[in-house]
This record gives C-alpha cells, sequence and structure tokens, in this order.
C-alpha cells in the first residue's frame, strides 16, 4: 500500500489529504476530491462577487434564492446548531450595535430556497464551510473505494475514512502544545475551534467576544457539524443537552484543565486520550503550519 498526499488552499488554510492505497484509480479520485475543495471555496468566499455567498448576501433579503442541495443541507445544519444552542453559533452576521434578531435567514425546503430576514443581515459560512468541504470530499473518496484516508482544512477540520496500516487509527492533537490531549481518529470527523487572549470568535447572541483562552473539540459523524458545535461550544464553555450522545465532546481552558463532555455513541473509534508524545517534528508547508510528531500525529496551528 502506497502513501499519497494531495494539498491545496482554500477559505484562507492549507488542506491536506493523505491517501493510502494501491489502487491506481484512486489517485485520480484524490485529486477529484481537492477539485471539490477548491470548487466549495469559490461558492462559499464571501470575498469573490460572484461567489453564491455574494449573490446570497446582496439578493436574498429581497427575494429567495434558490439553492443546490448541499448548500441548503448545510444551511439546515447551521440552522439546526443555532437553534439548538440557544444562539451560541450562527451564520448570520449584523453590523453592531446591538445585534439584530435571530435566526436571520429562513429555508423553505420545498422550493431549496433562503431568504435573509432583515436587510442588515449577511450570511458568513466562515465556522462551517471548511468542514462542508472536506465532507463532500470525503464522500467522493468513498464513492470511488478509498478505504483509508485523512483530510483536514487548517489541521482545526478533520475527517478521517479508515485507518493507517497496522493502526487502530489517525492520531490527533487537540492543539500544538506538547502536552495537548490526542484523539484516535477512525471513520469520524473532527472539528476544532479556540481563542487566544484576543479572541476572534464573536458570542452571536450580544456582539461581545467569546471568552478567551478556551478550546473545545467536537467529533462525531459530520464535519460541518463537528466544525459548527466546537464554534458554539467555546462560546457557551459547556455541552448543550441538544448535543446527541453520538457525539464526543471536549472543552478546556488553555490555561490549564480540561474535561471529556459525553459519550461516544456509534463512534467509539473515536476515542479521547491524554497520552503526550514527546518527540515531534513540524513538517514543512506553506500556508498555515500543520504539525506532526514521530508517531503520525497531527497538531493543528495555534490560532486554527
Amino acid at each position: 500500500m502506497h502513501q499519497a498526499r494531495f494539498a491545496t488552499a482554500a477559505m484562507g488554510t492549507r488542506f491536506e489529504l493523505v491517501l493510502f492505497s494501491a489502487e491506481p484509480q484512486h489517485r485520480a479520485a484524490a485529486e477529484a476530491a481537492i477539485d471539490e475543495i477548491e470548487a466549495a471555496h469559490r461558492r462559499y468566499t464571501r470575498f469573490a462577487p460572484d461567489s453564491l455567498v455574494s449573490y446570497i448576501n446582496r439578493t436574498a433579503a429581497h427575494a429567495p434564492v434558490h439553492l443546490d442541495a448541499d448548500t441548503f443541507a448545510m444551511l439546515e445544519d447551521a440552522l439546526h446548531v443555532e437553534r439548538n444552542s440557544h444562539g451560541a453559533f450562527s451564520v448570520t452576521t449584523t453590523p453592531p450595535p446591538p445585534p439584530s434578531p435571530r435566526p436571520g435567514f429562513a429555508l423553505n425546503p420545498e422550493d431549496r430556497s433562503v431568504t435573509l430576514l432583515h436587510r442588515e443581515a449577511t450570511i458568513d459560512l466562515g465556522a462551517i464551510a471548511k468542514g462542508h468541504a472536506l465532507d463532500l470530499a470525503a464522500a467522493l473518496l468513498r464513492e470511488h473505494g478509498v478505504t483509508c484516508a485523512l483530510l483536514h482544512g487548517g489541521t482545526s477540520s478533520v475527517v478521517a475514512i479508515g485507518a493507517p496500516p497496522g493502526e487502530d487509527g489517525w492520531r490527533i492533537a487537540l492543539g500544538p502544545e506538547p502536552d495537548a490531549p490526542t484523539v484516535t481518529l477512525r471513520d469520524a470527523a473532527l472539528g476544532v475551534s479556540a481563542t487566544t487572549e484576543r479572541p476572534h470568535i464573536v458570542d452571536p447572541r450580544t456582539g461581545a467576544p467569546a471568552p478567551p483562552n478556551r478550546r473545545a473539540a467536537v467529533i462525531g459523524p459530520t464535519a460541518r457539524l463537528a466544525d459548527a458545535w466546537s464554534t458554539a461550544l467555546v462560546v457557551l464553555g459547556e455541552r448543550p443537552s441538544a448535543l446527541g450522545p453520538e457525539w464526543l465532546a471536549f472543552i478546556d481552558d488553555l490555561t490549564g484543565g480540561g474535561r471529556a463532555e459525553g459519550g461516544r455513541g456509534s463512534h467509539r473509534d473515536a476515542e479521547y486520550s491524554s497520552h503526550t508524545e514527546t518527540r515531534r517534528s513540524r513538517s514543512e508547508s506553506r500556508g498555515r503550519a500543520a504539525f506532526f510528531v514521530s508517531s503520525s500525529v497531527l497538531r493543528p496551528d495555534q490560532h486554527s
């Protein structure tokens, strides 16, 4: 079985795909998966006037915008997390002050459309689109018979397919620090969100920064939901009752102390570990740094 790596810059970070396979056609599938990520970037960036998100922000306050099935499903998930986190996560932004009523958009499943509910609202998919792109890429790999691969975006959004040869799963650190907790991921997704002394994550309910020096990691069936829930948990500081038993959550204070929240459900292979690796090396890569240790542990960049 051969290892191959593929990478691209998208959504302001570096995406990477690690493939183990002896099948020549799987390389073509991996290249198509990278193309899928790049296409997702073009659809969901808010910085390009011809993107789908820019079109929604220009149009959907005045008339419904019809969506493709994948984008509609992503917005359904975003709305689900917003409602079940009591507003701690949102993909709609408004000029301050004060925050406008939320949720800021409505979905119509009959014609698969989105409407912005007030003129000040705009959609920003930065907290969910990376995971969504990884889910699309992983689905394509599985459709082509790939059974062993790891995909990540900025090392804070991860999808594991199978496990590396001779291993129980893909070992991933939840932070760049030497004593960061690690997880072993197999056929599951991981989302990690964190704040520093100057938080970049905002509490949508108040418009104020989220608490500093807090990290949340969520493991479950899809990367886009893992991304959304990890962002919500950074704001909340605790596991909401709406986060089902199929999700494993970890929340810690980066100044010291952490706790695992909840059971593993159907993702028993996504095991939490506090084991520390002492031999580390940093991969050479463009863009955001990806950290690896000698036994193939993926470590995120400090600001992922």
